[in-house]
């Protein structure tokens, strides 16, 4: 019985290996042409693979979605050649938060992602508050749309991931949040927090506050950029007056009004006057500048 039984074990272990052909040795002959694993062939939407085993093996008759296909390989074959970060969105408003994404670059031109636990993040540039351990960015506050760049880190290889941060409160920033000038304005003229910057200061001593300069679109900090304003007889005219004011800047509205008395609780606009530019001066005329005093001022709006 001892010879039986090395016999089946043999053939046990000739079945499992065979590929096709004939087979023999001095206790045995098998004569194969194929072994059929499966019968079938497999398929699903993206690929069919044939599950008989020959010499070729199986092969995909389609390739899969997300991977390349190589001709005449019997599995898929790559190397990693790098890493990229990706995010849900290339912009984020500040003070909000964005996540962010891995993958791995295959040397086939695919992609194997990554769980964002996996990979290590650090912040180029910009202002990028912080990205938690999985790859959650949290966006600072900023007082112009301003660039940030990220990087991720895995397996040896590091991507970089270009982000915009999106200002969309322009009152919100460090010490001029609130005061109701533009941060970006401030920043401009003054640098970031600068006391100097507030809006009822005088900065440069022409006696015209910071929020009137803004308003009227000059430059904070240069004593040679005022508004000024005039009141002219009109020769011939006794009952006229012209209000000549400067600069007269694009964007701004400006309306003249009028009052008899400086006591008077309010103004109201001139009803009957003409109006002309020569560059940035304007000249408004008054047509009804009667009774024995008046008193003008203009008024400067943004839309």
């Amino acid at each position: 019985m001892q010879p039986n039984y090395a016999i089946l074990m043999i053939l046990g272990f000739a079945t499992c290996a065979a590929l096709g052909g004939q087979r023999s040795s001095t206790d045995y002959s098998i004569n194969l042409d194929a072994i059929d694993m499966g019968g079938t062939t497999v398929t699903s939407a993206d690929y069919s693979i044939n599950e008989s085993v020959n010499d070729s093996g199986a092969t995909a008759g389609a390739p899969i979605s997300g991977y390349l296909t190589k001709s005449s390989y019997i599995g898929q074959l790559f190397d990693i050649v790098g890493v990229t970060p990706t995010s849900t969105g290339s912009t984020v408003n500040e003070g909000l938060t964005l996540q962010l994404g891995a993958a791995q670059i295959c040397d086939d031109a695919t992609f194997l992602p990554l769980v964002p636990s996996m990979v290590t993040w650090n912040v180029l540039s910009g202002p990028i508050s912080r990205i938690d351990s999985n790859g959650l960015a949290t966006a600072a506050i900023v007082y112009q749309s301003t660039a940030a760049t990220v990087a991720a880190t895995f397996g040896g290889f590091t991507g970089t991931l270009g982000l915009t941060i999106l200002n969309v409160n322009n009152d919100d920033f460090g010490s001029y949040a609130g005061d109701g000038l533009p941060d970006s304005w401030q920043v401009q003229y003054f640098g970031l927090n600068n006391p100097q910057a507030a809006p009822n200061v005088d900065a440069d001593g022409t006696g015209q506050t910071n929020l009137f300069k803004y308003v009227a679109g000059l430059n904070p900090v240069d004593p040679s950029s005022r508004f000024t304003v005039a009141i002219q007889p009109v020769i011939g005219q006794p009952g006229q007056k012209q209000i000549i004011f400067a600069p007269v800047i694009v964007g701004r509205t400006y309306t003249v009004v009028s009052k008899a008395m400086l006591t008077d609780s309010t103004s109201v606009p001139l009803t009957v006057s003409t109006q002309s530019d020569n560059g940035q001066q304007r000249t408004v005329t008054d047509l009804s500048a009667t009774g024995s005093a008046k008193f003008y001022q203009v008024k400067i709006s943004l839309p």
